[in-house]
């Protein structure tokens, strides 16, 4: 079954595996860019407030999809690089913020995976009682590390 349908030539492979790379960014990619403190990049979590206050990445901006039109000129700087998040690869919310800053003007990625897979990778989470870690799910992550070397 996995070849009943051919694989392009690896031209045309390279050119999509490029063309995800500059749509998408994972997890582990925006918490080493967090950690390093990487200029011009802004990190919207796109999710209600409700959403918002049960956990978020530390460092994310709050800028639910339906307010980016009127709010983005004062919550990203001109000249910065924005990646969207929302629940997870099960909701398309972070896609569709990504598609309101490029209308924009903006440069923008989606971070797959979104917030579930920032929190089953035991990464750390921003509540309202602080900074927490959730235990790590060896499904999407090995224990003794944040990072999964690939």
């Amino acid at each position: 079954m996995t070849l009943s349908v051919p694989p392009a030539d690896p031209a045309t492979a390279a050119a999509h595996f490029l063309a995800r790379l500059s749509f998408e960014t994972d997890v582990s990619d925006v918490h080493a860019d967090l950690a390093a403190g990487t200029p011009a990049l802004v990190v919207v979590d796109s999710r209600g407030i409700a959403a918002w206050r049960q956990g978020h990445l530390p460092g994310a901006v709050h800028l639910p999809t339906a307010e980016i039109a009127a709010r983005a000129r004062e919550v990203v700087p001109v000249g910065s690089t924005v990646v969207t998040y929302c629940w997870g690869p099960g909701c398309n919310g972070a896609t569709r913020a990504a598609l309101q800053f490029a209308r924009l003007g903006h440069p923008v990625k989606e971070m797959i995976g979104g917030f579930e897979y920032w929190a089953r990778e035991g990464l750390p989470v921003a509540t309202p009682a602080g900074v927490v870690r959730r235990q790590v799910d060896e499904l999407t992550a090995p224990r003794s590390a944040v990072v999964c070397d690939c």
